[in-house]
């Protein structure tokens, strides 16, 4: 009876534990984009760690009517950063392959979203 118990109370573990949602991942390193800070003057950004396949709306240049878009962005992280001309991941996009990725000035963005590379 007692074998009976603990394999169920096992078993009941073991669920729990399938069923707990893993911890968010995250790329490791850094996203830096270059925004026009209000003195006019260029201001680099640093994303440390960002999340993994969840979109980033650049919080500096999210409302296109209110300001320019961020530009000349450096992947710096373990995962490929797809930069958006748009917020929320719309409109244009180009990706920035792990660790050297970069783009020049004329590379606008808004948002990012980071995925494994392949």
């Amino acid at each position: 009876m007692r074998l009976r118990h603990a394999a169920g109370a096992a078993f009941g573990a073991l669920t729990l534990l399938l069923t707990i949602p893993a911890s968010a991942s995250a790329a490791e390193g850094q996203f830096q984009y270059t925004v026009t800070g209000l003195d006019g003057h260029p201001l680099r950004v640093v994303l440390e760690d960002p999340p993994s396949e969840q979109c980033i709306t650049l919080p500096e240049v999210a409302d296109p009517s209110a300001s320019s878009p961020a530009h000349s962005p450096r992947n710096r992280t373990d995962e490929r950063a797809i930069v958006f001309s748009e917020p929320d991941c719309t409109g244009r996009e180009f990706a920035l392959r792990p660790h050297t990725g970069y783009g020049t000035e004329r590379l606008e963005l808004r948002s990012v979203v980071f995925v494994r590379a392949e």
